[in-house]
């Protein structure tokens, strides 16, 4: 009964309050953006947008460990991706200025597409080497100018709601700009909105824990020490059930 009741409040209440949310994000990011305001306007009005999306899913996010990371500093932060709520857990609770690593088929949502494309959102596109290489450099422009960029090493939502083997992509950039990699563990995402599942979320908790930052050696030899320490360090905050 208590699902049901959610259903109907979702379709007759949160579904049009969310567009509405993302209507009105998309369009002051555009704005803010196009006006010159990019470091403001790139992260704050989506910042607010997902505390929104997640109040009006009935979803509570807990932060653990946010005083392992400093607001004045760069980091690649690199997450578990259990579901569509990791975005929203992130964006509304890391409270940490960032650029995401993005799968490009997301520039073709209509006006979010757009807004993300203006607030400098980096589009992951691996069609070819020369788009890769795109790709890495419009991470480098971020990281050069003192911005954190926030990746999904596993590529793409997990399917079982296991961890996955990580990509190198996020690593080579920290090691190239030495930056510290930063870990956090995402748990309850997965219940709340798989992959394969329910196309409308399920109420939960999300708990975000963010791990002590790892520095990455100078060295390129040690990239797959990194990579092994940030999956283990995420993978020792999730319960059995996720390991």
């Amino acid at each position: 009964m208590a699902l049901i009741l959610y259903r109907i409040y979702q379709v007759l209440i949160m579904l049009p309050l969310a567009f509405v949310a993302t209507l009105l994000a998309s369009l002051i990011t555009i704005a803010g953006c196009l006006l010159g305001g990019s470091r403001i306007f790139s992260y704050y009005p989506a910042h607010i947008w997902a505390k929104i999306c997640c109040w009006l899913s009935l979803v509570k996010v807990t932060v653990n460990g946010r005083e392992n990371i400093d607001k004045n500093t760069s980091y690649v932060f690199v997450a578990n991706h259990q579901g569509a709520y990791d975005i929203f857990a992130i964006y509304g609770f890391l409270n940490h200025n960032f650029k995401w690593m993005m799968k490009i088929g997301l520039m073709k949502i209509p006006m979010v597409g757009y807004a993300c494309k203006c607030a400098g959102q980096i589009f992951v596109d691996n069609s070819s080497q020369s788009a890769v290489r795109r790709t890495m450099e419009a991470a480098e422009r971020q990281l050069s100018r003192g911005m954190s960029v926030v990746v999904f090493p596993e590529g793409s939502r997990t399917l079982d709601g296991k961890m996955h083997a990580f990509k190198r992509g996020a690593y080579q950039l920290a090691m190239e700009f030495n930056l510290p990699v930063t870990p956090i563990t995402i748990d309850g995402a997965y219940e709340i909105m798989r992959r394969r599942g329910p196309k409308l979320p399920h109420w939960g908790h999300i708990t975000l824990t963010i791990h002590k930052p790892i520095h990455a050696p100078e060295d390129g030899h040690e990239l797959k020490s990194l990579m092994a320490e940030s999956f283990d360090a995420i993978h020792s905050a999730l319960p059995e059930c996720h390991k």
